[in-house]
């Protein structure tokens, strides 16, 4: 089953979110804030819906179409990255999948991603490439980002070069917490530790130069690894506004607050609330949503110069 909320975007014209995804004909392996995961003929199924989240809140309603433009961009990404470090995308082509009953394919086009099964890596792999969110806190506070000393006199929006890696836990409720590398070597052991780390630099310093070409800054992201057999392999989401920050390149100098490509307009709504961040959350105007939807789709036509029509 699948369930619908409508929403009306800026144009006036009406769209139906997807919020929930049931599929009788696979194995339901688990639900995220945004994606479910089945498995199908022993193929990773990952369907991103159309929900968001802000501060560890699922919201009730959801963004229109948000789940097809997370798909195409994470897919644009892993395809242009996959020299850089294997990944585990199959395919995204629901309509050649002859283990899809007819009667789905419609929901699931444009919002599936058919990937290998890797057993995930109980890190996340975050790149600071610029000064900003919780590492600009903690350097005031410390003159460090999660342990990593930085130079002094450094201002929101200053660029590291080089980008660091401050990777942190993968919390199955919450918020996830920093960890040194020394704690990432003793979970996953120094050898893949070592191979995780330089994947993710390298990954994030080729996004970073094509991003820039485009007018584009990405200010950080987050990555995800897997083991396949002995191999290390990019999992999950790719550089996608959920996971990662953009700002446009013109407004980034030391000292600036560059306007994100993301949900930032959603969270400085629900900020001007007085929303204690705590479940419930308030019922979002239709304005939000749809500027969050038009933030989201202008962020992937930019990169990927195309446009995901939203599952209807």
């Amino acid at each position: 089953m699948l369930e619908l909320a409508a929403a009306v975007f800026h144009d006036g014209r009406v769209s139906t979110p997807v919020l929930t995804i049931d599929l009788p004909f696979c194995k339901r392996l688990g639900s995220g804030k945004v994606r479910e995961l089945f498995e199908l003929n022993g193929d990773l199924l990952l369907v991103a819906t159309d929900r968001v989240s802000a501060y560890d809140v699922v919201m009730r309603e959801g963004i229109p179409g948000k789940g097809a433009v997370l798909t195409a961009t994470s897919t644009f990404w892993l395809r242009r990255l996959a020299s850089v470090c294997a990944n585990h995308l199959l395919s995204t082509d629901v309509d050649t999948w002859a283990d899809v009953p007819e009667q789905w394919k419609p929901l699931l086009r444009g919002r599936s991603m058919r990937c290998k099964k890797a057993t995930p890596l109980p890190v996340e792999w975050v790149v600071r490439g610029f000064l900003t969110g919780s590492g600009f806190q903690d350097y005031q506070r410390d003159g460090a980002v999660s342990g990593v000393k930085l130079s002094p006199g450094l201002l929101h929006a200053s660029e590291l070069d080089p980008p660091i890696l401050t990777p942190s836990t993968k919390a199955e409720s919450g918020h996830d917490e920093p960890i040194s590398f020394d704690r990432v070597v003793s979970l996953v052991g120094r050898s893949v530790a070592e191979r995780a780390r330089d994947a993710a630099l390298s990954l994030y310093r080729t996004a970073r130069t094509y991003a820039r070409e485009r007018g584009i800054v990405i200010a950080d992201t987050k990555f995800e690894f897997g083991m396949l057999g002995e191999q290390v392999i990019l999992i999950d989401e790719c550089l996608t506004p959920d996971s990662s920050r953009f700002w446009p390149a013109d407004e980034v100098r030391p000292g600036s607050n560059p306007t994100s490509f993301d949900k930032q307009y959603l969270r400085d709504w629900l900020t001007s609330t007085g929303w204690n961040k705590q479940p419930p959350p308030p019922t979002l105007p239709t304005d939000v949503i749809a500027k969050t939807a038009a933030t989201y789709r202008d962020l992937q036509q930019r990169l990927c110069g195309t446009l995901s029509e939203p599952t209807r």
